[in-house]
């Protein structure tokens, strides 16, 4: 079978990813890196929330101080967001002939992927600050001087999602669209 490609065969993956709109895939790369890192950060907040408001019964102090961990949760969306809008700056009107050049696929492919990474390292990191914080506050109500401690734990949690972030960026740098001929 000579000059036979598994792209050419319309019953394979192959063929249905490549005549899928390369401006779908960076449209739902976008929304993967918002919606999940958003879910991410409110699933931190809840477990972190959660604890801290159930240890405030024993140590009503501890609730100004432990917002920290909250905030550290929120800053996960935030980073979400940041990449959704640096991702949308990438998206270029393209020719209706080039749409599905190799050139419009790879950058297509490109934002799909940097939200897909940026969204779910955003998740985990979110996760990660919710135990790190809860177990702060529930630890923070019993003795005071394990605060700094585990709030250093959490930064380094938090350096998770800052991590998803720059890899991200280094992913979307290779979305170029075809210039208009």
């Amino acid at each position: 079978m000579s000059g036979y490609t598994a792209a050419g065969d319309p019953s394979t993956w192959a063929h249905a990813l490549v005549k899928i709109s390369p401006y779908t895939f960076s449209a739902i790369g976008i929304a993967v890196a918002i919606g999940v890192s958003v879910l991410g950060a409110a699933w931190g907040i809840y477990i972190t929330g959660s604890s801290l408001i159930g240890a405030a019964i024993k140590a009503p102090r501890i609730t100004s101080k432990n917002l920290i961990s909250v905030i550290f949760c929120e800053a996960v969306a935030i980073y979400g967001v940041i990449v959704a809008i640096i991702l949308q700056t990438k998206l270029e009107s393209v020719p209706a002939s080039q749409l599905y050049a190799p050139e419009s696929l790879r950058a297509g492919y490109a934002i799909f992927a940097s939200g897909i990474i940026v969204g779910f390292a955003n998740l985990v990191c979110g996760l990660c600050v919710g135990i790190i914080g809860s177990s702060c506050a529930l630890s923070d109500a019993q003795n005071s001087s394990l605060f700094v401690k585990i709030l250093v734990i959490e930064i380094f949690g938090s350096a998770l999602g800052l991590f998803g972030v720059i890899v991200g960026i280094i992913m979307s740098a290779q979305a170029t669209w075809p210039t208009k001929a």
